[in-house]
């Protein structure tokens, strides 16, 4: 038991951080912008000019990477557009939005709600509790790693478009992800052959990024980051090249998924309603079906972000019963509405602890894709008495803050200063279970705090601390993010000894905590990193594993992601072919396109078989399927006329 004596004021370092900027030089840094939907990376194009900062485009020449990872039934792995475009067919080993599980335990109440709509199976892991994958054979994943696959990915998009080797990163974090959660995204980064050099807060990094797009962009900034599973809001001051966080808040589990999710429930119930006789819980138990009605919502979602209304179209949902239906830009607003009420208390909170009003605000930036939708563009306008700025790419300013702070880091950019802040209060468990904060949350990192405390107990020769992370008043509504023993304390009268307790946070955010006891000198101390659910020796296994089969691995990943891909198609046009066997075997076409369809299908199953011989050109099923798929879908389209004139008639 511990009691407050004395307070020490914390150290803010000023001249740390700008001295961080000369310790990495030799190799480019990248910033990535790890996604709950999508990811980007960036890096700086010429080292001369400071705002010289760009996306670096995938091979498939988008700028933005679908943050999916998919496992197949050879247990390898394919990521980004190749993984989202099968997820209808194979959506139980299928895994997007994890972000929102990563660095979180099983039993907390978010990963509840994710377990209720998420197709894959969500476990706990045999170690610590942290939430797992699990694929249907029973391959069991950590969010970190699933993550690191898409680190990898990126990375190796980065060096094929620059051609050199890139193994250093700043990686973007939502402003309030515990400690938990930015210790399993640098895990994730180690994993992917990444050193990350620095984990900084997304709205700080496109803060960064708007900050240095223009000069005259100073004063203070809000930065609104609605993305696809988090939320965040900060206040930032800029000026004279010191970026300087004042204030932040948010919700680590509010985004584009739950948008997403509120209009699949809409599509179902009008289904069910059109049509009494189909049984709700069974189409909501089919994870194809399900998987399917949610591309549609994030089509729909995103369509009326540009138009006022929008046709949601889902040929077969149940066999011979399609979907059809308008959408208006009203409805989306008014059933979404409580979703974006919920960003509207952070949103004063954060305003409330920088102490400043809506109208002291300069320019508000807009950030994360949900921030497209015009209802939310008005309750911002309407909460900070001001349009918001619209010339900031909401997708990808991200990434660009982030590469101006490898920038920094690396020594391309200079005279540029970054003052972070803590997301959430740290301190230690006293008397009572009371939480004792040392740090307040919103304090510039790197931070420094020393407190003096003492024993409760007469004769007390130890102390147990407990650190703890957040914002109330008893530690079992805290997070307890690491403990250690102080022991060897000389038997006294309970409050003589004198035991100094430090935090000590770095520029990412990870806590070093001492404590020692003044007459004997004893001091015992430990890094606060918490578990992620992965062990050390675990990382480094994978690591070195990696690191030995990597050029085969990139060889063969290629070839297996466009077999993949082939089969993932032809899979979905036979089942197509058989459900609707009735219909599309009236067309004159029928048996010559079918039997193209079995000589396909033939010769995927070769290249399966023999992925590692690579005198096979596996562009040959690409130029097969693609041909096939083509003649396929105006097959259907025929088909689906014919019926439609054939309604019309009976009617």
């Amino acid at each position: 038991m511990l009691r407050l004596r004395n307070v020490l004021r914390p150290t803010h370092g000023y001249n740390v951080a700008r001295l961080v900027s000369a310790r990495y030089s030799s190799t480019k840094v990248v910033g990535i912008d790890l996604g709950t939907t999508n990811s980007a990376i960036a890096y700086i194009k010429d080292s001369n000019n400071k705002n010289s900062v760009e996306i670096i485009e995938n091979n498939e020449g988008n700028r933005t990477t679908p943050s999916v990872v998919a496992f197949g039934k050879d247990k390898k792995w394919i990521v980004g557009e190749a993984a989202k475009r099968q997820a209808s067919i194979n959506p139980m080993n299928t895994f997007y939005a994890t972000k929102r599980l990563i660095g979180r335990h099983f039993d907390s109440s978010e990963v509840k709600l994710d377990i209720e709509i998420m197709p894959f199976k969500i476990v706990p892991s045999p170690d610590n509790g942290q939430a797992y994958l699990c694929t249907t054979d029973g391959n069991v994943k950590s969010p970190s790693e699933i993550g690191s696959y898409i680190l990898d990915h990126l990375k190796k998009q980065a060096q094929d478009y620059l051609n050199e080797k890139i193994d250093k990163a700043v990686i973007t974090v939502p402003a309030y992800f515990n400690d938990s959660q930015r210790q399993a995204t640098k895990d994730a980064g180690k994993l992917a052959g990444l050193k990350v050099l620095r984990v900084i807060n997304e709205p700080t990094a496109a803060a960064l990024s708007f900050g240095m797009d223009d000069k005259s962009n100073s004063g203070i900034i809000a930065v609104y980051d609605l993305g696809g599973g988090t939320f965040d809001i900060s206040i930032l001051d800029i000026e004279d090249g010191v970026f300087e966080v004042r204030a932040t808040n948010g919700d680590t589990h509010l985004g584009g998924e739950d948008f997403d999710n509120v209009v699949v429930n809409y599509i179902i119930d009008s289904f069910v309603k059109e049509n009494p006789e189909i049984n709700k819980n069974n189409l909501l138990n089919n994870n194809e079906v399900i998987q399917r009605v949610k591309v549609a919502a994030e089509k729909a979602k995103i369509a009326l972000s540009h138009v006022t209304e929008t046709e949601i179209s889902i040929p077969f949902i149940t066999r011979n019963k399609h979907f059809l239906k308008t959408l208006k830009e009203r409805e989306l607003d008014d059933m979404t509405l409580h979703l974006i009420n919920r960003t509207i208390n952070p949103v004063k909170k954060a305003l409330k602890d920088a102490d400043i009003d809506p109208e002291d605000i300069d320019d508000i930036i807009l950030v994360g894709g949900m921030t497209r939708m015009p209802k939310i563009r008005k309750i911002v306008e309407q909460l900070f008495n001001k349009k918001p700025t619209t010339t900031v790419n909401p997708d990808e300013t991200v990434a660009l803050g982030a590469a101006i702070q490898g920038g920094v880091l690396s020594g391309e950019i200079k005279n540029v200063l970054l003052l972070d802040v803590t997301p959430l209060s740290l301190g230690i468990e006293t008397f009572g279970g009371a939480f004792s904060p040392l740090i307040p949350r919103n304090t510039t990192v790197p931070a420094k705090k020393t407190e003096v405390f003492s024993t409760g107990v007469d004769g007390q020769t130890s102390v147990l601390f407990k650190v703890y992370q957040g914002e109330r008043g008893l530690v079992r509504d805290n997070k307890l993010i690491g403990d250690f023993v102080l022991k060897g304390i000389p038997p006294m009268l309970k409050g003589k000894p004198q035991i100094f307790v430090t935090f000590d946070v770095d520029a990412d955010g990870i806590i070093n905590v001492t404590a020692s006891e003044k007459s004997t000198g004893k001091e015992q101390s430990v890094t606060v990193i918490s578990n992620s659910g992965l062990t050390q020796d675990e990382i480094k296994k994978m690591v070195e594993e990696g690191q030995k089969n990597k050029d085969m691995d990139n060889k063969l990943r290629s070839r297996i992601e466009l077999i993949n891909k082939a089969d993932v198609m032809i899979s979905d046009t036979e089942r197509a072919f058989e459900q609707f066997r009735e219909v599309i075997s009236l067309e004159e076409n029928y048996e010559s396109i079918l039997k193209e369809l079995h000589t396909v299908r033939e010769t995927i199953n070769l290249y399966k078989n023999n992925e590692n011989d690579f005198s096979l050109d596996v562009n040959n099923i690409k130029r097969a399927t693609d041909t096939l798929q083509n003649k396929s879908l105006k097959l259907f389209q025929a088909a689906s006329k014919r019926q439609a004139k054939l309604k019309d008639t009976k009617q």
